[in-house]
């Protein structure tokens, strides 16, 4: 077993990197402080090919695998969650249900602005009584004369009000009488007649992203922007949720990871009694312990990766990283603003932004408990 990674990944490591601390840090707070979309930085993301990595060529993308997406979005969100949730989201939840569904007109016509970062994508699933019962959608579509009538609400969703927002996945039902029960995936782009983008969240954290909710009133879009077949739609967005997983327990590793590497700075250069406090046993344990946890996921988070760039079933995997992901990255900040003492409850320093930034990752693509009832249910329990 190789845990090294392939020059080609490393490569992948290096230049987000490079790109996170020289063009994402220098901004982040700014960014954070006045809720401002990173316009910009995506604009150069997309230059780079990091909007659409694990796309093929053909269709715009970088040519690269799940693990390569992993280490992107890991080492973006070591510097700013914003930043890497908008990539997140936009590469798991707006663009993957195109390229592993769509027809090859859908994908001809939307891949390529997808994956140059030229238009956002979004998934809307989230809804007043469809959270983790996400099979409770209310959202109804009906078909007639060749066009799909859309009527419903979306709530808690990223990417969709931007003025470079493109399209948005919608989950809805779409039976009748006789199948009630059916669910279709649909696209909607922006501008639709009655495709309404609500005002954006007040939110804890993540305040540089673009998350809120979206209204469908008598919303037509014609009958080819049915998603896959019809009926499809809960099997489809369940395998959708299990790979946006992977891409947001690589976010837990990164900013778990951020919040180590500030606190261990800070704890070299605080003093207190006559040397840096990163002398003290007490602090000492705590870094020991982030260290060691980040690792242990970190390799989860790579082994789902591989897991489904090797053709196998990753739900489990995908579940158990993002439970635990979500639940270090809490810890990890907690810890680094404990550290970093009054200094960390500032907001000039990254530690108190990570610290709000973290608390999403234990609820968003499923929350803590619905990961622990997949993991059960792998089990056979």
């Amino acid at each position: 077993m190789n845990f090294d990674l392939s020059a080609e990944h490393e490569l992948i490591r290096k230049t987000v990197r490079d790109f996170a601390e020289g063009e994402v840090a220098p901004v982040a707070e700014e960014l954070d402080r006045t809720k401002s979309f990173p316009y910009e930085i995506v604009s150069k993301l997309g230059k780079l090919g990091l909007m659409g990595i694990p796309f093929p060529q053909e269709y715009g993308g970088g040519g690269g695998d799940t693990l390569a997406y992993a280490l992107a979005v890991e080492e973006l969100t070591r510097v700013d969650s914003s930043v890497a949730i908008t990539l997140c989201a936009h590469t798991s939840l707006g663009t993957q249900p195109i390229y592993l569904f769509g027809s090859e007109q859908q994908k001809q016509e939307w891949m390529p602005r997808l994956c140059s970062g030229e238009r956002l994508g979004a998934f809307g699933l989230t809804e007043p009584e469809a959270g983790s019962d996400a099979g409770n959608t209310r959202t109804r579509a009906s078909l007639q004369d060749g066009e799909w009538t859309i009527n419903g609400a979306k709530q808690f969703i990223t990417n969709a009000g931007t003025d470079i927002s493109g399209v948005v996945c919608i989950t809805a039902r779409s039976g009748n009488a006789d199948n009630p029960e059916e669910i279709s995936n649909l696209l909607v782009p922006n501008g639709t007649a009655g495709y309404e983008q609500g005002t954006p969240y007040r939110k804890m954290g993540w305040n540089a992203s673009d998350t809120r909710p979206l209204t469908f009133s008598d919303c037509r879009v014609p009958e080819e922007n049915l998603l896959g077949p019809r009926g499809a739609g809960f099997k489809q967005f369940l395998h959708i949720l299990d790979i946006g997983r992977i891409g947001v327990a690589a976010m837990g590793v990164g900013l778990a990871q951020g919040a180590l590497d500030e606190a261990l700075k800070y704890a070299k250069e605080r003093k207190a009694f006559g040397k840096p406090i990163s002398k003290f046993q007490a602090i000492q344990a705590k870094l020991a312990d982030m260290v060691t946890e980040i690792e242990a996921a970190r390799l989860l988070v790579y082994k789902a990766a591989r897991e489904k760039d090797a053709g196998r079933n990753f739900t489990l995997t995908a579940a158990q990283a993002k439970l635990k992901t979500g639940r270090l990255a809490v810890r990890c900040a907690e810890e680094a603003v404990q550290i970093h003492g009054g200094y960390g409850y500032i907001e000039e320093y990254p530690v108190c932004r990570f610290y709000r930034d973290a608390k999403i990752l234990t609820i968003g693509e499923g929350t803590d408990e619905v990961q622990q009832m997949v993991i059960a249910r792998a089990l056979g329990a």
